[in-house]
């Protein structure tokens, strides 16, 4: 695989008790994170734990905190987590950056656009991107298993092939196994159905946020994105070097590949916010499978903003693609038809080469559909 991406709980990264982190546990993942680098596989890493951590120092100790406390344990956390995850990668001269989002920054095209550039940068970049619900301005996302969900959507905006979920439990069992001693782990999901989201159960108790119904989410958000996921257990040491090792985990399948489900939601799934006419030139490569820059661009059409959708033309004015604009349209009025070493003078600013990068583009020619 070229890119996973890791969920680490907070019942795994920090003591309950004391709610310190677990150096010892942390330090053995990054060695996995380390060797799987040096493989050439690119990891991120969406990490819970900050309120875990942040709530003992300010001794928000019992079971029941308010949404403001919450918030304020975060704050705390979140810095005492980053410095930890420094610290133990810099052990393999690894560079670590802290990534702060809320499911909004997922969904809402213009902000799912800049988070996923960010992301790609730091991997081309050669860091480990150590991602983290921004819970001190989130609200409504400080609930029930939001990390799960998370990673899910982190993994299908940066076309991750797999997402592993690490827990305190090896997969997804025809049953409770605490509580039945006949339950079966089930090793491969190639469909979310009534009858396996019927196998989830209740978070379980403590300050994890997760419990398998919210995997069983994340499982459908990662399935319909292109990646595979796995439930593996955490607990012990090296927990990704022991699942490929040992294989005893859940995998849920996907049927399609990341790019696949992406140019599909690109191509079906949102309505236009403008349109692009081409030159005879930039159909040719169009239709070859390249990007379109500003140069082949003969005429902009609406008043769409950056990441939205917009339709290509040919110069007879059929359509011929649709895809996510890098430029808005009053800034691609003006740099159409210019060379891409161009943009930064004709705008002010240096912004991407392309009008529209080929993985943002679907050819919707009848015939000629990539």
């Amino acid at each position: 695989m070229r890119r996973i991406v890791v969920k680490i709980g907070s019942a795994l990264l920090v003591d309950e008790a004391s709610g310190a982190i677990r150096r010892g546990w942390l330090n053995a993942l990054a060695d996995d994170v380390a060797d799987l680098r040096a493989r050439g596989v690119e990891v991120v890493l969406v990490s819970s734990g900050a309120i875990a951590v942040g709530r003992r120092r300010l001794g928000l100790t019992r079971r029941t905190i308010r949404l403001e406390e919450k918030q304020a344990a975060a704050a705390t956390g979140q810095l005492r987590l980053a410095h930890a995850y420094q610290e133990t990668l810099a052990r393999h001269d690894i560079t670590v950056a802290q990534v702060l989002v809320t499911l909004d920054d997922t969904e809402e095209r213009r902000r799912h656009l800049n988070a996923r550039a960010t992301v790609n940068a730091l991997l081309r970049l050669g860091a480990v991107p150590v991602i983290n619900e921004n819970d001190t301005v989130a609200t409504s996302e400080i609930r029930f298993g939001d990390n799960d969900r998370l990673a899910a959507r982190v993994a299908a905006m940066i076309d991750a092939e797999a997402l592993v979920l690490l827990s305190d439990i090896d997969g997804l069992y025809t049953s409770d196994p605490k509580r039945d001693p006949d339950a079966a782990l089930i090793p491969r999901v190639d469909a979310i159905t009534p009858e396996i989201e019927a196998m989830g159960g209740d978070a379980p108790p403590g300050y994890s946020s997760g419990g398998m119904v919210t995997k069983l989410a994340a499982a459908r958000i990662a399935l319909a994105a292109g990646s595979h996921m796995a439930i593996a257990q955490g607990r012990a040491k090296h927990p990704l070097a022991r699942m490929q090792e040992s294989g005893r985990c859940t995998w849920f399948v996907s049927q399609v590949e990341p790019q696949t489900a992406r140019k599909r939601w690109i191509g079906g799934s949102l309505n236009p916010a403008g349109a692009i006419t081409v030159d005879a030139g930039a159909l040719k490569a169009l239709r070859a499978g390249k990007s379109l820059l500003p140069a082949g661009v003969t005429q902009v059409e609406g008043g769409f903003q950056r990441g939205d959708l917009v339709i290509v033309r040919a110069p007879d004015g059929h359509e011929v693609a649709r895809g996510l604009a890098a430029y808005g349209g009053e800034d691609a009025r003006l740099i159409r038809g210019h060379n891409s070493k161009d943009i930064e003078a004709v705008l002010g600013y240096r912004g991407r080469e392309e009008l529209i990068h080929r993985d943002d583009l679907v050819v919707t020619e009848e015939g000629k559909r990539r």
